[in-house]
């Protein structure tokens, strides 16, 4: 392979980063670009100043020629790889300030007897990898044939950058180590664990019934789910299974109302009908309980089943559920691939096609005269902002943009407020935000939210607005996928009016369906800017493509068995990342990622833990990037370890102080902003402690303080959402105090008016405040624990992972 790619014009460096490291004769379409500018942009153009041939040589900016460049950047990606195996071996062997270095009674889990022997394999495998990048950068050999080391560290750093290059040199560090010391009966019983091909097979129990599949399909607002409910409501038993607790809780609600006792299951709560009676379960759909058989399950949003974290959840509710009719609910892109598993599985699939109760159209303009928000000086008038309407939803993907954006409009949109919902905020915060929004007789005119809103929430919204149509992933700024643009486009012109969504709730459970025949609204949606609303025209105009396999995880069991294989104290992120790595699927299925399992699995690494405890901890609903993550997590696996010190209040990690603080004394809108976070932090924090007490019951025992603390939470975010303004009237009230008092001091001190303007301008957040802050949404439960318990589920993936 050349180092070159002729037909795209970049480098190689720049060629694999765009995920493009295939021969020159086949490209990759759609592969992700990360040079700035065009192969023509970088052509020589006239009045350009030209210097001379061997400026390179004299030791003046990059060589002019592509293959130089290549081997430029490939050097610094040499060094990198350098750079990162040399932290490697400062780390085992001296430590950092996080965690120390390795013990000598560990270093069996490396396949090593001395510290002397861990020194010289770390010396051996930095001169591995140092070879492998030069291999790379002199020879050109990049491929997985010729150079397999290298193939991994760059696959490693286009998932996930530095972090994933780091991961990935301590994982094949590991395997440096103990890839000897295995015979090939033992690496051969290790391939046959990591067998998947035949996920069917895992539920022995359902592949004894004949079931019969109804697959409800359409877009949103099509009245989809309202006639998979209408069946549950008419059965004697049944299961639902959503994708959040929100819609999980509402038709809990919704059929005990109705008179059918109902359980509500998940991640982090567990409601039992006083009666003792539940033929009727309502679930997250990681917590369905495959063990009990039913009259009709409804599995909501099928369409997550190809989901590359959650998909796994929706693929064991569908191969596992025993139920005689289970009626799935989802887009159309699902049809084909549900056909496939269905004549797998031998059961019979009904197909039910629906269209929308009303019209959506992309508008023929969008709200700004600009081509981006970059382009050009800022616009008269107050710009797109100026131009929102009642009933609007603008749509952005970062909580620091979200709080933004509410403050501009609100300050230009004088006596009217605007709600907020994001992944974030607490179910129950989302919830009461939709129905503030809903009510038309407040002056909640205006609505900003975060792809959150994509499902769950009924919202009466005239006109979706994407202020931007690309979103941060964590790694990559990347366009949003049609199905994703449709999900979010599909919210505005719900069938029903303000009034009918006031009556139905904020939760949408019935995917449009009015309380009352009503005319068909118009949903309209566009964007702020000229260049996101030619992208989304497009995409308003085309069909997703059909969906080809089904997500999976493998089983705790497997994984438990795995394990025992290799010495006690071997890395437990090193063993799922090679069971991940051997494992060999079938073409309708894929191994779902692992992202923070790898992160969880080191940072309670060091914790007395059995290979289950240290399965639950995987599946728990933890984010290690927020504040104080990693330290509740550390805290809690201490107390698992020591069988003791559960006490909510006993943990100081959790920081439960915060809800001393008074957010009426704060005088700026990013004090406010700073305690909103906190707090949305706390409630993380208390969720997944409520969570592991359903797992450690004996350890984390004072669960229904637990639920205090969460509803004070949750009341304080209520709070300060909706005392905003007041806040803001209050801190010019003491401003203007505190001036009368300054002036009478100091008689030549500015003019009032020009102070409260400069304090105006200085508490609304700049643009280069704005951090593309990508948030994870609330959280139910992950993954991986469902073998331990009678819910028979790999509980807990993330809730709504793909949402902000």
């Amino acid at each position: 392979m050349t180092l070159v790619n002729q037909r795209s014009g970049k480098c190689a460096f720049c060629t694999f980063r765009s995920l493009i490291w295939l021969n020159p004769s086949f490209l990759r379409p759609n592969g992700r670009s990360f040079h700035q500018s065009s192969p023509v942009a970088r052509l020589a153009r006239k009045g350009r100043k030209k210097y001379p041939e061997n400026l390179y040589e004299l030791g003046y900016g990059p060589p002019r020629d592509t293959q130089g460049r290549a081997r430029t950047e490939f050097r610094k990606f040499e060094a990198n790889i350098i750079a990162e195996a040399q932290g490697l071996k400062k780390k085992f062997l001296i430590g950092t300030k996080v965690r120390s270095s390795i013990k000598d009674e560990d270093l069996a889990g490396w396949g090593l007897s001395s510290r002397e022997e861990l020194a010289a394999k770390l010396r051996e495998f930095e001169k591995e990898a140092a070879a492998a990048g030069r291999r790379a950068t002199e020879l050109g050999e990049i491929d997985r044939s010729s150079n397999p080391l290298f193939c991994k560290f760059k696959d490693a750093y286009i998932a996930r950058d530095a972090k994933g290059l780091a991961d990935e040199i301590k994982h094949s560090f590991t395997n440096f180590t103990l890839s000897g010391k295995f015979s090939k009966e033992e690496l051969a019983n290790h391939q046959r664990l990591a067998d998947f091909r035949y996920p069917i097979e895992w539920f022995p129990a359902t592949r004894a019934m004949q079931r019969t599949f109804h697959l409800h399909v359409g877009p949103t607002n099509s009245g989809k789910t309202y006639h998979a409910l209408q069946k549950l409501e008419a059965a004697n038993s049944g299961i639902y299974a959503g994708p959040l607790r929100l819609l999980a809780h509402e038709v809990y609600t919704r059929l005990n109302a109705k008179g059918k006792p109902c359980s509500l299951i998940t991640g982090e709560e567990r409601r039992i009908p006083d009666c003792g009676k539940d033929l009727m379960k309502s679930c997250t759909v990681e917590m369905v309980p495959l063990n009990t058989k039913v009259d009709i399950a409804v599995i909501d949003e099928i369409q997550m089943i190809g989901d590359e974290e959650r998909g796994w959840a929706w693929t064991q509710a569908v191969l596992g559920v025993q139920a005689k009719e289970v009626h799935l609910c989802g887009e159309v892109r699902t049809t084909d691939l549900i056909k496939k598993l269905c004549a797998m599985m031998g059961d019979k699939l009904v197909i039910h096609n629906y269209d929308r109760l009303g019209k959506l159209q992309v508008m023929n303009n969008c709200l700004s005269t600009k081509n981006n928000e970059r382009d050009g000086p800022s616009e008269k008038g107050g710009g797109p902002v100026s131009k929102l309407e009642k009933g609007d939803a603008i749509i952005l993907f970062s909580r620091m943009k979200i709080h933004a954006m509410k403050n501009k409009i609100e300050a230009q949109h004088k006596g009217k407020r605007c709600a907020i919902v994001y992944g974030s905020l607490p179910p129950e915060t989302r919830a009461l935000q939709a129905a503030l929004f809903n009510d038309p007789d407040n002056d909640y005119d205006f609505l900003v939210a975060s792809n959150a809103i994509g499902m769950g929430l009924n919202l009466s919204i005239k006109r979706v607005i994407l202020e931007s149509i690309k979103r941060f992933d964590g790694t990559d700024l990347i366009t949003l996928p049609l199905s994703e643009i449709k999900q979010i486009a599909g919210r505005a012109g719900r069938y029903k009016t303000a009034r009918d969504a006031i009556e139905a709730g904020p939760i949408d459970v019935t995917d449009g369906i009015p309380a009352k025949p009503t005319e068909p609204p118009v949903g309209l949606v566009t964007t702020f800017y000229k260049e996101d609303h030619k992208i989304l025209s497009n995409a308003m105009s085309k069909e997703a493509a059909q969906m080809t396999s089904a997500g999976i995880f493998p089983p705790a069991d497997v994984i438990e068995r795995f394990a025992e294989r290799f010495p006690k104290s071997t890395p437990f992120s090193y063993i799922i990342l090679r069971l991940h790595e051997i494992g060999s699927i079938s073409s309708q299925f894929h191994l779902c990622k692992l992202k923070e399992h790898v992160d969880i699995a080191d940072i309670i690494q060091d914790f007395s833990l059995s290979i289950r405890n240290r399965l639950v901890f995987l599946a728990a609903p933890v984010s290690v990037r927020d504040s104080g993550g990693v330290e509740v997590l550390r805290a809690f696996a201490r107390c698992v370890a020591n069988n003791t010190g559960g006490h909510v209040l006993d943990i100081s990690e959790l920081d439960i102080e915060v809800l001393d603080e008074d957010p009426d004394t704060f005088t700026s809108q990013q004090q406010r902003e700073i305690y909103v976070r906190k707090v949305e932090g706390l409630h993380k924090k208390i969720t997944l402690y409520l969570w592991l007490s359903y797992r450690f019951t004996g350890v984390f025992h004072s669960q229904a303080l637990a639920f205090h603390i969460k509803r004070l939470v949750e009341e304080k975010i209520d709070i300060c959402l909706a005392k905003a303004e007041w806040q803001e009237k209050a801190r010019m009230s003491a401003m203007r105090r505190n001036i009368k008092l300054l002036k009478a001091l100091d008689p030549s001190m500015a003019s009032e008016d020009e102070i409260l303007g400069d304090a105006v301008s200085n508490d609304t957040p700049s643009q280069e405040d704005v951090s593309e802050d990508v948030e994870n949404s609330s959280k139910s439960e992950t993954l991986l624990e469902g073998a331990f318990e009678d819910v028979e589920s790999s509980s807990g993936a993330k809730e709504n992972r793909g949402s902000i």
